[in-house]
C-alpha cells in the first residue's frame, strides 16, 4: 500500500514536454525526506479528457533521487467487463467467429480494435473483438466463461477499459527521477539471483542489494528447459530475452536491432536508449574463426527471435516467441552459474588464459570460475571438434554495437544494459514502429500473432518504461493495470504520450504486465496484477545509496 500525503491539482491546459522537464526539476530541489504533495505547476498528464482530477505526491530519497506518485481519472460507468471470443483481422474471419458462438447458443458483438494493422494501410484497423456480454463485476464473467468454454469455444475475460479506446481511467503510476548532477550513489542493472538462472522479485533484490528503490527491468524467460522451437515461452527460466550487460560483462546476447537502454557509469550520466547488436566470435591462433550465435542459454531456443546464424522460422525480432537453429555454438560463462546446460552436442572447456581444458561428446557438466565452456550443436559441434584439441588457444570475444552508426560501446565495469522494446521516443518524438520492434500481427510458422499484438500493444496493461530528459535526467516509470477501478494501465501508445509528458526526449518500453513493479525504501509501490501477488523476474534496475 502507498504511504501518501495528498493534495488535487487542478491544471489547466498543456504548455509542452519542457513545462514538465521544469516541473521534475523543481520536484528534484525537493530536499525534505518525508512525503509531500509538491504543488508546483505541472503539465498534466496527457490520458483522458484535460478535465479529469490529477494528484502528484514527491518525496526525495537522497539527493538527486526523486520519486512521485501520480493518480489520475476516475472509474466510468461506461465500462465493464466481458467474454473474448477472439480477434478476427477480416470479415470472414469475424463472421466465421460470431458464427460459432451463435451455433454455441450466445449473441456475438464485434468491439473494434484500438489501432490499425501496423502492416498498412495507416486507415485500415487491426480487427474485431468477437464478444460475449457485459457484466458488472468480473465474478459474473468468469461464470459465463466457464459455461463457453463448456461448449467448445474459447475464451477469456477482459475488461472494456482496458481495450485502449477513450476512458476515464483512473490511473496510478509512479516516476522515479535520477539527476547524475546530484546523485552521489549508483545505478545498476542485477539478476536475479547474482546469475542467469532463476527469478527473484524487485523486492527481494531491492533488500539483498540494500538499494534506496528498485525496479523491474527487461524481459526474461518463464519457462522450463524442455520446451521445443516455436512455443510462446521457451528456455531457461530467469535468462534474459534480450541484450543483458551487468557490471560492464555482456551476459546475454542481443535480439538484433530492437532497443536497450544503455547506463555507462554508476551515476547514470550519459543514459541513453539505442538500437543494438551484439557481435561475439571464437577464433584460433592460426586464425580460423565462428560466430558464436547465442551466450549463456540453451542451444536451440532462441527467445524473442532476431539472432544470428541458421535461426527458423524468422530471423527477425518477434517477441514471446521462441526460435530455433541447429547449428549453434554457444559461449557459456561463470555468469549462467557453476553448471552448463545439457544434451547433445560437443563440448570444450577454456580455462582463464583460453586454453582448452577439456573436451567431451555431448554437453554439461562444470563451468569453471574463470574459464568459459563452448557448447556446439550441428556445424557449431563440428567446428569445436576440429580447432578444439586440449591445449589449444581460443579467443572469445564479444561487443555490443550500437545496430545505426556500427559504433561499439564502450564496457566498463560501471556500465549496465538492459533489453527492452518497443523504442518509443526519440527526439522527442513518437517512434513507434512494432514490425520492426517483433509486434508484427503477421502469422508466424502458423502461429497467430493478431491476438497477441492486440492484447499486449492495443490494449492497455501494467507498463515499466524508462527515459532520459534533455538535460540527461533518468526517468523510470510503472504503471499499474489490469485493476479495473484502481488503474488501467497504458496502451504502447499512451506509454509514449506520457513519457513525453514526463519530459523525456529518448524512451524505451522495459518489461511489463505483471513484472511491472517498483520498491521505494523497502516499499512496494502500487499493486502488482498477477492474482499471486509480486512476480519474480530475470533482472532489476536498482539505485544505491
Amino acid at each position: 500500500m502507498r504511504r501518501r500525503t495528498v493534495r488535487r491539482w487542478l491544471i489547466a491546459g498543456t504548455t509542452g514536454a519542457c513545462v514538465a522537464a521544469a516541473a521534475l526539476a523543481a520536484t528534484v530541489e525537493n530536499r525534505s525526506a518525508a512525503p509531500r504533495t509538491d504543488a508546483t505547476a505541472a503539465e498534466e498528464l496527457p490520458l483522458g479528457a484535460a478535465t479529469l482530477d490529477e494528484t502528484r505526491t514527491s518525496r526525495e530519497l537522497a539527493p538527486g533521487v526523486t520519486h512521485i506518485a501520480i493518480e489520475r481519472g476516475r472509474k466510468s460507468a461506461d465500462d465493464f467487463w466481458t467474454v473474448t471470443i477472439g480477434v478476427a483481422t477480416s470479415e470472414a474471419e469475424a463472421a466465421e467467429l460470431e458464427r460459432k458462438v451463435r451455433a454455441a447458443g450466445y449473441a456475438p458483438r464485434r468491439d473494434r480494435t484500438a489501432g490499425p494493422d501496423p502492416q498498412g494501410p495507416a486507415d485500415r484497423p487491426l480487427g474485431w473483438m468477437v464478444r460475449v456480454g457485459r457484466y458488472a463485476d468480473r465474478a459474473a464473467a468468469d461464470r459465463a466463461k466457464d459455461e463457453i468454454t463448456a461448449r467448445g469455444l474459447p475464451g477469456s475475460v477482459q475488461h472494456t477499459s482496458e481495450d485502449g479506446h477513450a476512458t476515464t481511467g483512473p490511473w496510478s503510476l509512479d516516476v522515479l527521477v535520477v539527476d547524475p548532477a546530484r546523485f552521489r550513489g549508483r545505478l545498476r542493472s542485477e539478476l536475479a539471483t547474482g546469475i542467469v538462472p532463476g527469478r527473484e522479485t524487485t523486492s527481494s533484490v531491492a533488500r539483498r542489494t540494500g538499494a534506496l528503490a528498485a525496479v523491474n527491468a527487461g524481459y526474461f524467460v518463464i519457462g522450463g528447459d524442455k520446451h521445443t522451437p516455436g512455443s510462446w515461452v521457451a528456455g531457461t527460466d530467469g535468462d534474459p530475452a534480450g541484450v543483458s550487460v551487468i557490471g560492464g560483462d555482456l551476459v546475454s546476447e542481443a535480439v538484433n536491432g530492437r532497443p536497450a537502454l544503455i547506463v555507462p557509469t554508476g551515476s547514470g550520466r550519459n543514459a541513453s536508449i539505442r538500437r543494438v547488436e551484439t557481435r561475439i566470435t571464437v577464433a584460433t591462433a592460426d586464425g580460423a574463426s565462428r560466430e558464436v550465435t547465442g551466450l549463456n542459454r540453451r542451444p536451440g531456443l532462441i527467445v524473442n527471435c532476431g539472432g544470428v546464424g541458421n535461426i527458423t522460422p524468422t530471423s527477425r525480432p518477434a517477441h514471446d516467441y521462441t526460435c530455433g537453429n541447429a547449428d549453434e555454438l554457444i559461449a557459456v560463462t561463470p555468469a549462467f552459474g557453476t553448471a552448463a546446460p545439457e544434451g547433445p552436442g560437443f563440448q570444450a572447456t577454456l580455462d582463464a588464459d583460453g586454453r582448452v581444458t577439456a573436451v567431451r561428446e555431448g554437453r554439461g557438466g562444470p563451468v569453471p570460475p574463470l574459464g568459459t565452456v563452448l557448447q556446439g550443436t550441428g556445424s557449431g559441434a563440428e567446428w569445436l571438434r576440429a580447432h578444439a584439441g586440449i591445449g589449444a588457444p581460443l579467443t572469445v570475444r564479444g561487443t555490443v554495437v550500437d545496430a545505426e552508426t556500427r559504433t561499439p560501446l564502450t564496457l566498463t565495469p560501471d556500465t549496465s544494459v538492459v533489453n527492452g522494446g518497443p523504442l518509443l521516443l526519440r527526439d522527442g518524438r513518437p517512434v513507434l514502429d512494432p514490425v520492426r520492434d517483433g509486434w508484427s500481427p503477421e502469422d508466424i510458422d502458423g502461429a497467430d500473432r493478431a491476438g497477441m499484438y492486440n492484447d499486449w500493444y492495443l490494449r492497455r496493461n501494467p507498463r515499466t518504461a524508462a527515459g532520459v530528459t534533455r538535460d540527461g535526467r533518468l526517468l523510470l516509470l510503472t504503471v499499474d493495470g489490469r485493476r479495473p477501478g484502481h488503474s488501467a494501465g497504458l496502451s504502447i501508445t499512451e506509454t509514449a504520450e506520457v513519457m513525453r509528458g514526463l519530459g523525456a526526449v529518448h524512451a524505451i518500453n522495459l518489461d511489463g504486465g505483471g513484472s511491472t513493479a517498483m520498491v521505494v525504501r523497502d516499499e512496494l509501490q502500487g499493486h502488482p496484477s498477477d492474482p499471486t501477488g509480486e512476480r519474480p523476474a530475470g533482472d532489476t534496475l536498482v539505485v544505491l545509496p
